[in-house]
């Protein structure tokens, strides 16, 4: 069973939304696992929050890189039957989820929220099932289908914030916090209210990345990206405050 939230303290990592960044996010979890330092909980928007899922469950950095990029994601959706809600459905994804990952947030190993969009706007997702509220958090409007938690539709929280870092640190204010910032995929250059405001950002350690360029049907080269982020997150940790555990 899972500590409290309000309980948790140690370090928090964040991982943002990135299209298909399953290397990215893998190759700075590999930094952090090298570096010493052990996230004492998660924080996951989008291919983040798939990541983000796979670690809360106690999984190592590299066994998150080699499930996340064994296979081609257009294995993992299918058409929908009802485009004008989203071209494709993520039905694939949220059977594959359920053999992979525990049946709810309660049975992780340590606290995760998802961050997703609903009918109120966003928000982050802290319980209930967790293959559908992950599969929800990556389902991009237009592209895919939003998916069904609780009976309310559900879609990729990225849409309107790519860290949820602010709701995250109204409710932790002092914990130390590690964020994985992917560069956008879209409008690289010009303000977006989607991204986290410079003064959310201070005192945190901060790693950024390069978007991923992968596509539905092609990772790319994962393992070039994976060392990449790995190296990028190993200097930044050097001349952190974040302490190993």
């Amino acid at each position: 069973m899972r500590a409290e939230l309000g309980q948790v303290g140690g370090v928090h990592v964040v991982l943002s939304s990135g299209f298909l960044a399953f290397a990215e996010h893998a190759g700075f979890l590999a930094g952090l696992e090298e570096s010493g330092v052990v996230p004492s909980a998660v924080v996951g928007t989008s291919s983040g929050a798939l990541a983000g899922a796979c670690l809360a469950a106690g999984w190592s950095a590299q066994r998150v890189y080699e499930e996340l990029t064994a296979v081609v994601p257009l294995r993992y959706v299918r058409p929908s039957w009802t485009p004008w809600t989203g071209l494709l459905e993520l039905g694939p994804m949220v059977r594959r989820l359920r053999t992979l990952l525990p049946p709810t947030f309660a049975h992780l190993e340590r606290p995760l929220a998802v961050g997703v969009v609903g009918a109120d706007g966003h928000r982050l997702v802290t319980r209930g099932a967790l293959p559908e509220a992950v599969a929800a958090s990556c389902a991009i409007p237009w592209v895919f289908r939003p998916v069904s938690l609780a009976g309310e539709s559900l879609q990729d929280g990225g849409a309107a914030d790519r860290t949820g870092l602010g709701a995250w640190r109204a409710e932790h204010p002092d914990a130390a916090m590690v964020v994985h910032l992917l560069d956008r995929s879209h409008n690289r250059g010009r303000p977006d209210p989607r991204e986290p405001a410079p003064e959310l950002l201070e005192g945190l350690t901060v790693v950024r990345s390069p978007r991923s360029g992968a596509q539905l049907w092609s990772l790319g080269d994962t393992a070039a990206r994976f060392a990449a982020a790995r190296a990028r997150t190993q200097r930044a940790l050097e001349t952190s405050v974040v302490a190993p555990a």
